[in-house]
């Protein structure tokens, strides 16, 4: 029991005196670049996916036709 509890004190020693948190200022920059990334990546994903899926329609009219 003894090494839960100094471990649980040393955890939160650790979390007050040793851990740097950021400032508002740099949680909204990090937050932003986060968000700007996703819908890029999103963006690209959803373009690869349209793409492919025209391909593949004109694929498939060349080798079956109706």
């Amino acid at each position: 029991m003894n090494k839960i509890s100094a471990y649980i004190k040393d955890s939160y020693r650790e979390l007050v005196e040793k851990v740097t948190w950021p400032t508002w200022a740099q949680l909204q920059q990090s937050t932003t670049i986060v968000l700007a990334a996703t819908a890029l990546i999103t963006l690209m994903v959803a373009v690869m996916d349209v793409a492919i899926s025209k391909l593949l329609q004109i694929f498939y009219s060349i080798i079956i036709p109706k």
